[in-house]
């Protein structure tokens, strides 16, 4: 199974439903702070600006905090952090934090989740000193409440939650990156809702301890300078109400997309995606008619019959659907 194949890989040159991007334009106060940022990259990156507007963000100190080359590096530098004994990742859900795992010598307990895919603490081994689980997660689109989420912590133990898409969930009901508790680590990514995936923009907030270990990981200047000016201006008391927009925008796309698609989905996605079961080949039929979806079978605990189908506006869902039951008939 490659654990490292991700939605951008499937497109090509198809119409793209495999990739999770926001698909409109990104505020203009955004980019203008992307292109005013070249004027310092003759200097070496400077986090602490960047540091301090996510730690008023939550409510956090910022030793709690630490600014990312999106949210991918996180899984590498937790991986290295410390001798993992028994780390354990939550399927199905992104691929990355087994894979760094796997890349930093450690041979991760997969828990696969079934039926709706909502978390059952008690599959999770007592013994776990790592536990990795996304919220909501990729590819199921669950939305795992943080009660749950909190019970598997225990002394010793580290729990990492990958909430790279919480973000687009209007309210952001179950994060928590809020929330100051021993062991328990969050991680963002603002690749999805803020349009910026070639900017490699993501954090971690937790408790301070863990968060020195991950720092200590972290090569010097990895966050480039324009990725910190993004953290911060998304991190700014304004930026809250466009990410509000967006996200509801996401809530009634999705919603349109589940009442036409002639498919069962899986649970109730809370995701700019859902996880569509089908018959077998219906990927590459609808690659034949040019669209690219994302494959599930690359996810720990699904198979070849899943496909996950990003959200889209209206107007670009229509012949998405149209084509879908073509393929069926």
């Amino acid at each position: 199974m490659d654990l490292r194949h991700h939605g951008d890989r499937e497109v090509g040159d198809l119409i793209d439903f495999a990739v999770n991007v926001f698909p409109l334009p990104r505020p203009h106060w955004l980019d203008d702070a992307l292109k005013a940022s070249l004027e310092d990259v003759h200097r070496y990156p400077d986090a602490r600006g960047a540091r301090l507007a996510i730690a008023n963000r939550h409510g956090r100190d910022e030793t709690e905090v630490l600014p990312t080359a999106g949210g991918a590096e996180s899984f590498t530098l937790i991986a290295r952090a410390r001798p993992w004994q028994h780390p354990v990742v939550v399927h199905p859900q992104f691929t990355e934090p087994e894979a760094a795992l796997f890349a930093a010598g450690h041979t991760a307990d997969r828990v696969i989740l079934d039926g709706d895919f909502t978390l059952d603490p008690a599959k999770v081994p007592e013994a776990a000193d790592l536990v990795m689980i996304g919220n909501p997660t990729n590819p199921t689109g669950v939305l795992h409440r943080a009660d749950m989420i909190e019970s598997l912590r225990r002394p010793g133990r580290v729990v990492v939650v990958d909430e790279a898409f919480m973000d687009a969930v209007p309210g952001e009901p179950e994060s928590l990156t809020d929330v100051r508790a021993d062991g328990l680590i969050v991680i963002r990514s603002l690749t999805k809702t803020w349009s910026v995936p070639g900017i490699r923009a993501g954090y971690v907030v937790g408790d301070a301890g863990t968060v020195k270990d991950l720092e200590t990981q972290q090569p010097p200047w990895s966050v480039s300078t324009p990725s910190l000016v993004v953290l911060a201006a998304t991190a700014s008391p304004g930026s809250p109400g466009e990410a509000s927009k967006r996200a509801a925008l996401i809530d009634q796309w999705r919603t349109l997309l589940i009442e036409q698609l002639p498919l069962p989905v899986a649970g109730d996605p809370r995701t700019p995606f859902v996880l569509v079961k089908g018959p077998l080949g219906l990927r590459e039929r609808l690659r034949e008619e040019g669209f690219a979806v994302r494959r599930g079978d690359t996810f720990p605990g699904l198979g070849p019959e899943w496909i996950r189908i990003a959200v889209r506006p209206p107007e670009e869902t229509g012949p998405l659907i149209a084509a879908i039951e073509k393929v069926l008939q």
